[in-house]
């Protein structure tokens, strides 16, 4: 016989497991993107990764003490009226989670079974992952086993949570010191801005190019009312970057960057970036760049870029 629940029960139990599953999913979230960062995957396309774990923390700083709050509520309850327990409301939530668990390790074990037998590479990122979602499935698997069958005791319980609690502290703190601060994603987040803005310029010089045949001697040239465009400053400090006209048919643009560019978007097959080094702008071009002044050679091909005039 099902026993009947209250709102006050049903939004309950109903907080506890979305408080639950929001941060399962950023704690493994956050592991991943500690993990992207730590061990980049190798493509042939060049790229700049900037990963952020800003969301993923939140996430658990807000989510996580929520969920023991309430699960602490919810033990308070059930010692008070042991026949919750019971409630089909509890075993549906139970069992729904114990079926994503163990939906999760099955397909693991399938991906990894599956990349051995036809031959591909088990890169150490990868065997992270698989490991990270084993763990944490694993866990919340024996855990709401247990806790169906109600086998687990107040000490037992203590010690989960003391476990849990270690565990999210201690993946917060890597991800902050292998992809570091706030103040240096944010730094980040600038120099990212700064290529973004480059790249938007040297654009303009190349349309510029295209209209009237001629490099601009300065940025104001570009300076379009209608259009409405201007060149944009540093999204720090404000200065204007620096431009100079090197040739008929060549420029240079110069930043000051906070950092290098990550090792993530370095990670890449080296016969793909050799001919992006070359001067001509084209999809995939290099804005690789170090930490302090840097400055971006540019030359337009005009076959590639031919003026509008040869279409009139």
């Amino acid at each position: 016989m099902n026993t009947k629940i209250t709102a006050k029960d049903f939004f309950l139990q109903l907080g506890v497991i979305v408080a639950f599953y929001a941060s399962a999913i950023a704690l493994i979230t956050l592991l991943f993107e500690v993990i992207n960062f730590a061990y980049p995957t190798i493509t042939n396309a060049y790229q700049y990764y900037f990963p952020s774990i800003s969301f993923q923390v939140a996430t658990l700083i807000v989510a996580f003490p929520l969920f023991l709050f309430l699960s602490w509520l919810l033990q308070k309850n059930y010692v008070a009226e042991p026949e919750l327990k019971e409630a089909s409301l509890r075993k549906w939530l139970s069992y729904i989670t114990l079926f994503v668990a163990g939906a999760v390790v099955a397909g693991d074990l399938v991906t990894v079974i599956y990349m051995f037998l036809d031959g591909q590479e088990l890169t150490a990122g990868f065997l992270l992952k698989v490991l990270t979602l084993l763990v944490i499935a694993s866990g919340v698997f024996v855990y709401y086993w247990r806790e169906i069958r109600n086998a687990i005791s107040p000490s037992e319980r203590n010690i989960w949570r003391v476990g849990v609690v270690v565990l999210v502290v201690a993946s917060i703190i890597l991800g902050f010191m292998v992809i570091g601060s706030p103040a240096s994603q944010r730094e980040r987040r600038y120099d990212n801005q700064r290529t973004s803005d480059l790249q938007s310029i040297q654009w303009q010089v190349v349309n510029y190019w295209q209209q009237k045949e001629s490099i601009p001697e300065t940025l104001s040239e570009l300076e379009d009312p209608i259009s409405g465009f201007r060149a944009s400053t540093d999204p720090k400090t404000g200065a204007a970057y620096e431009y100079a006209k090197t040739g008929n048919l060549s420029f240079e643009l110069c930043a000051t960057f906070t950092h290098a560019t990550p090792a993530a978007s370095l990670s890449q097959d080296q016969d793909s970036i050799a001919p992006m080094r070359e001067p001509y702008m084209r999809i995939g071009e290099n804005w690789q760049h170090d930490t302090g002044r840097t400055c971006f050679e540019r030359t337009i091909d005009p076959e590639m870029y031919p003026p509008t005039k040869s279409f009139r």
